[in-house]
């Protein structure tokens, strides 16, 4: 057990983090083709990647065949961590930069500090190529070889529930998935987000981050949360659901710097402990005693805005599903399955030393590499393995390679926007009407903390477009004026998120797919947006020395966080039913008193 009151402890675990994160920064020996590799100059061998993509294409294992070398040498864009939108051209104006790059938030684990990435194309010499081949490919005539019929049949198989036994059977060693009927979505869960099968995972309903992960563009998804054991469980080691859903609230609130947040109803004589801190045990819908964790967790180490050790997130991404009465669903079918573990909690200090060393490593022009951590997928230096899985050629989920997994850490490691490497739990609605499956139906366009207008409205408005590229039509003629501003009354006007950035039958239907082309393909190294024709407003080399970038007044702050309070939706709360979204909390201190807030 960890205890918070120990300074010595405190100071330990400092120096130790420290140790590691100058191991971590070893320069490995030649023989250690699976072990932790610092950034380097390694040239790659393109008969390597091409190999690998030869394979794929051949193979039906659920574990790709590894080449014997050392994994660098397999990768085909040693600067994979740079994502395809990294490439747009913002043409001086445009400026869907500032989701990601940010300056530290006081008080945050997270001081990378690349806020300059606004404004300006700071990328190693070989990033100023963009190796994302599959954005300049036409697509059209391959897709127009699908019919409609084929993708909905396609979308609605289920190639997920085979996925866990087929692991065991080839003997990974990796996180194997352990939430059944998955596949089902919304169907795998209680309306409280917590899974049917009693795994400890649990469902919350998180606002999409812009906008890649829009389903417009190409793709729905959810994210689950799982607390280790400890979390679970009461000071006398049994399972407490009432345990569980105090330390979720507790740590939500912690990530996210509230003072309170609320819960449903807890009885805090089974918890053993005053959670709203009234000096006495009662039932609570309201945790203000955020200081700690509660029942077999109570001594372990709290650290502000950090998630405790073996925290772990589970994300699917997913086909544009189609329901009976033609809404976007999360289809069954799906995507990818991406996992993330926190091995380690480390102390802010040893943070902020990785964060500098990472700028220093930038600086320098050192290439990124991880840890290889073989079939339990790469390490992110800060505390966090990656995995994850994604579909063979035939559909069936398979392990990433090292490059496909490579090309997650960028977005999970090194920009300023993230708290604790994270994106989708500090977008949670807050508090107990959060937790449950994702629902875009009824959420309101609710604003970036510190701001007032819709966060979807503000990005339109700073892109220009309803994506990165500014390539999507439809949304261009949704919200759009024809001389290129947006509508912003018709925006305003919106029932919800929902309407706001779903798609059309028919464009979803394309965009299927354009995916099951590159499925077919599996050059997923060369990348996974689902473009039929290439976007115009993208990059192929950037020109560091006359490419335009963004003046100082199109630099933007912004909050990962969201301000989910009514009173301050200036679009789409008109519309949006009080019941659906912002119920009203019952704060009850015993049977027979009750008050009911906002």
């Amino acid at each position: 057990m960890f205890n918070i009151n120990i300074p010595f402890y405190s100071f330990l675990l400092t120096i130790f983090s420290i140790v590691l994160l100058c191991h971590a920064n070893a320069e490995p020996t030649a023989s250690a083709s699976n072990a932790m590799v610092k950034r380097t100059s390694h040239q790659q061998a393109p008969e390597f990647h091409l190999a690998v993509l030869e394979k794929l294409k051949q193979s039906e294992s659920v574990i790709p065949e590894k080449p014997r070398v050392h994994p660098l040498k397999t990768v085909y864009n040693r600067e994979a961590v740079i994502p395809p939108l990294c490439y747009t051209k913002t043409e001086g104006k445009y400026n869907p930069c500032y989701v990601c790059h940010q300056n530290p938030v006081k008080g945050r684990e997270n001081t990378m500090a690349d806020g300059r990435l606004q404004q300006s194309y700071d990328f190693s010499d070989k990033g100023f190529t963009n190796h994302w081949k599959n954005l300049f490919e036409d697509r059209s005539r391959r897709v127009a070889k699908i019919t409609d019929s084929e993708i909905l049949d396609w979308i609605k198989q289920d190639n997920y529930s085979e996925l866990a036994g087929r692991l065991l059977k080839a003997k990974f060693k990796g996180w194997i998935p352990d939430l059944n009927n998955l596949q089902e979505g919304s169907g795998a869960f209680y309306e409280n987000g917590f899974a049917k099968d009693g795994s400890g995972w649990v469902a919350f309903n998180y606002k999409p981050f812009p906008s890649t992960f829009w389903p417009t563009n190409g793709s729905t998804d959810d994210t689950m949360i799982r607390l280790d054991k400890a979390y679970r469980h009461d000071e006398s080691g049994f399972y407490s659901e009432d345990v569980y859903r105090a330390n979720l609230a507790i740590v939500e609130a912690n990530i996210k710097g509230l003072k309170s947040i609320s819960v449903k109803q807890l009885n805090e004589s089974r918890i053993n402990k005053d959670l709203d801190g009234d000096g006495q045990f009662g039932f609570t819908s309201m945790i203000t005693v955020l200081n700690g964790y509660v029942g077999k967790a109570k001594d372990h180490l709290f650290q502000p805005g950090i998630y405790p050790a073996y925290t772990e997130f589970l994300h699917t991404v997913r086909y544009l599903g189609i329901a009976k009465d033609q809404s976007i669903t999360n289809s069954r079918r799906i995507k990818e399955v991406r996992y993330m573990k926190k091995w380690v909690a480390y102390p802010q200090v040893a943070l902020r030393e990785y964060y500098r060393d990472e700028n220093y490593g930038k600086d320098e022009g050192r290439l990124p590499s991880y840890s290889n951590l073989d079939d339990k997928g790469l390490d992110n230096g800060m505390g966090w393995s990656i995995q994850g899985f994604i579909e063979g050629r035939n559909g069936r989920l398979r392990a990433y390679t090292y490059e496909e997994n490579m090309a997650c850490m960028g977005c999970h490691s090194s920009i300023g926007a993230t708290i604790d490497k994270t994106f989708s739990f500090p977008r949670k609605v807050d508090g107990a009407t959060g937790w449950g499956y994702i629902n875009l139906k009824g959420m309101p366009d609710a604003p970036t903390k510190g701001e007032s207008r819709g966060e979807i409205l503000t990005y339109l408005k700073r892109v220009g477009g309803g994506g990165e590229f500014r390539s999507n039509p439809e949304m261009q003629q949704r919200w759009f004026e024809t001389n290129g501003k947006v509508n912003e009354t018709k925006v305003s006007q919106a029932r919800d998120v929902y309407q706001l950035i779903t798609p059309s039958v028919e464009r979803a239907l394309l965009l299927n797919k354009a995916y099951r082309v590159i499925v077919d393909d599996q050059d997923f190294i060369y990348g996974r947006d689902a473009t039929i024709k290439p976007p115009t407003n993208v990059y192929d080399k950037i020109d560091k020395d006359n490419a335009p970038t963004l003046t100082k007044d199109l630099f933007f702050n912004w909050n990962i966080l969201l301000d989910w309070r009514t009173e301050n939706h200036q679009n789409t709360k008109q519309s949006m039913p009080v019941s659906e979204a912002f119920s009203l909390i019952e704060v009850k201190k015993s049977p027979d008193q009750v008050l009911l807030i906002r």
